[in-house]
C-alpha cells in the first residue's frame, strides 16, 4: 500500500525506508535529532537526493488513535503521508495540510475503506445485508 503513496508523493525514483521502532528507540532518536525526550509518532529523514526513512512509533500511533478516537489504520496513513511530504521539503503550514488532505483522501477511500457500506451481518441467514439510511437509501 505504501509504494503507491510513496510514487505519488516522492515519484517512483525515491528509495523509502520505513521503520517501526519502540518507544525507547523513538525517544532516543527525537532526542539525538530534535532534542526532544520524549517518543514521537513519526520521523523523517532525508538521507539523500532520492533517499530517505520513515521512523514509526507504533504504540505511540495506537495510544494517539486512541485519544484521537481515530482507527489506527487511518491514522498511520495520515503520519505516514505527513512524514512523506516532509521527505518531500515541506514544513508545517497550510499549505502542507493542503496537501496532507489531499492524499489522506485519496487514499484512505481506495485503500483503507475498500467498502464504504455500512455493513450487518444477518444472524438468521448469515448473509451480508446494507443499513439503509434515514431517506430509505441504501447507504
Amino acid at each position: 500500500m505504501f509504494d503507491k503513496i510513496k510514487n505519488d508523493i516522492l515519484g517512483k525514483e525515491y528509495s523509502l525506508s520505513i521503520a517501526f521502532v519502540s518507544e525507547e528507540k523513538s525517544r532516543e532518536i527525537n532526542k539525538k535529532y530534535r532534542k526532544k525526550d520524549k517518543p514521537t509518532n513519526v520521523l523523517s529523514f532525508s538521507l539523500r537526493e532520492n533517499e530517505g526513512e520513515l521512523v514509526l512509533c507504533k504504540t505511540v500511533i495506537q495510544r494517539e488513535a486512541r485519544d484521537l478516537k481515530k482507527n489506527f489504520k487511518s491514522w498511520l496513513l495520515f503520519l505516514v503521508i505527513h512524514g512523506m511530504l516532509h521527505l518531500k521539503g515541506m514544513e508545517h503550514s497550510s499549505t502542507m495540510e493542503k496537501a496532507e488532505a489531499l492524499y489522506y483522501k485519496r487514499y484512505d477511500q481506495k485503500h483503507l475503506s475498500r467498502n464504504r457500506h455500512r455493513i450487518l451481518h444477518d444472524p438468521g441467514g448469515g448473509r451480508r445485508i446494507r443499513q439503509r439510511t434515514k431517506r430509505g437509501k441504501k447507504s
